[in-house]
């Protein structure tokens, strides 16, 4: 049976090569229908990586909650005489919010705070602005985040409110470069802290910058989110120095007509709380659960905002998912018109050789030996048009890359696939002409010119 196999073998490459011109134009729809198919599984590839990356730089199964301006609500029985709304009093998003999500609402894992000030990093003449940050420990494993040296806030540092820190990996480059940062101190605005920790590096795009809103965490020093609040700044008390100065830095002035002025004060102490839930089929009635609760806390001013950076990215995971199917099923179609064009030059072909199929039953070649002849045949053709359009497929997502700044990730279950496609429709649509060979009387065969 393999020596016969190989024998037909041979005989599809000799007819092969005697129309090289026309094997070549016939397996062109499967060249082009399995490097299209491979480029365009590369892109959706890409494509889901890319959002598999963009959940690990906002955490895994995480819940959050940010500050907004004040948003009034309220019935119109609420109202005075003059239309106006009563002002209503909201402590603003705070530690003790945090502390109550965590004692009070199940299936939260892990939260942490984020406090956020801007100030100079200071330390032997070299001084570069940047981002000090308040949190607590939960938040390096939240935000899925590597100590490189050093370790994590203890909880007795925390309690103590003690003047520490974790540095980002480029703070360490710019300020101990060559040098054990941990253990040495750097000034932070007024503020000497000493360094316990380094983060491994985190591998950040400007797109990814944009795109997600998030820092490069890289250039942030983080401190105890109780030292943030008792050594540099508690926007929840407002104080002598605060009047003075008009709020600056913290206010919102929003122009009502040219003589007046709404000043609205940022009063929130923390910027963003996170909450890591125990599962992500808990996290859209968890983020419901946690509305609820701080608009009751707050008094009904929804000053505040929850979102699911999970569900967003699953939606738009879902829509490239969607988009890439359909590419690839725009591509396959030049598989089935490459499979076609097979079929055409086959019939066409064993009508050229009528005679060379009549000797070869005269002197003893049974019908399935022609039929195996033949679809031998189109599987050469289809096995070497698939060969090129892999190789072509690969260039393309090669090229997609370079040229439209597009990630493309090309697997083997890719290649495997559009390659196995190509062989199916070779064997599918060779087999009719292959059939037809087969049915061939002997003796009009040899008579046919």
């Amino acid at each position: 049976m393999l020596q016969k196999l190989l024998y037909n073998f041979d005989i599809a490459i000799e007819a092969i090569q005697r129309n090289r011109l026309r094997a070549f134009l016939t397996s062109l729809g499967i060249i082009f229908g399995v490097a299209s198919v491979i480029a365009m599984l590369a892109i959706g590839t890409g494509a889901q990586e890319e959002v598999l990356a963009q959940m690990e730089l906002l955490g895994t199964n995480n819940v959050i909650i940010q500050p907004v301006m004040e948003q009034v609500e309220g019935s119109i029985a609420d109202e005075d005489n003059n239309g106006n709304q009563p002002p209503k009093y909201s402590p603003g998003l705070n530690l003790h919010d945090l502390e109550t999500i965590q004692d009070l609402v199940p299936q939260v894992d892990y939260i942490s705070p984020e406090i956020i000030f801007e100030s100079n990093f200071i330390r032997e003449g070299r001084m570069r602005s940047g981002k000090i940050v308040g949190v607590n420990a939960d938040y390096f494993g939240i935000n899925n985040f590597s100590i490189f040296e050093g370790g994590n806030f203890t909880d007795l540092q925390i309690e103590n409110a003690e003047p520490v820190c974790i540095i980002g990996y480029d703070v360490k480059t710019k300020f101990f470069a060559g040098e054990n940062a941990v253990g040495e101190r750097i000034k932070v605005g007024n503020l000497w802290l000493t360094v316990i920790g380094v983060l491994e590096k985190k591998e950040l795009t400007t797109e990814n910058i944009e795109s997600l809103g998030i820092r490069n965490y890289n250039l942030d020093i983080f401190a105890p989110a109780t030292t943030i609040l008792l050594r540099f700044k508690n926007r929840a008390l407002v104080t002598k120095d605060d009047l003075d100065a008009g709020m600056q830095g913290n206010v919102i002035i929003f122009g009502a007509e040219e003589d007046e002025e709404e000043v609205t004060t940022n009063y929130h102490q923390l910027d963003k709380i996170i909450v890591q839930v125990s599962d992500s089929q808990y996290s859209v009635v968890i983020a419901e659960i946690l509305s609820r609760m701080l608009k009751r806390r707050h008094n009904d001013v929804v000053d505040f905002e929850i979102i699911v950076p999970e569900q967003l990215l699953q939606q738009e995971q879902r829509t490239k998912r969607i988009f890439n199917i359909v590419l690839s099923s725009i591509a396959s179609i030049s598989l089935i018109v490459g499979g076609i064009g097979i079929m055409n030059i086959m019939l066409a072909s064993v009508v050229e050789r009528y005679r060379e199929i009549g000797v070869r039953m005269a002197v003893g070649a049974q019908k399935k030996d022609i039929e195996m002849q033949f679809l031998t045949e189109a599987l050469a053709i289809s096995i070497t048009g698939g060969i090129i359009g892999i190789l072509l497929g690969m260039g393309f997502s090669v090229l997609i890359e370079l040229t439209a700044d597009i990630s493309t990730i090309v697997e083997g279950s890719s290649i495997f696939i559009s390659f196995g496609v190509a062989l199916v429709i070779g064997v599918v649509f060779g087999y009719f002409p292959a059939k037809r060979a087969a049915q061939q009387d002997p003796v009009h065969a040899l008579r046919h010119e």
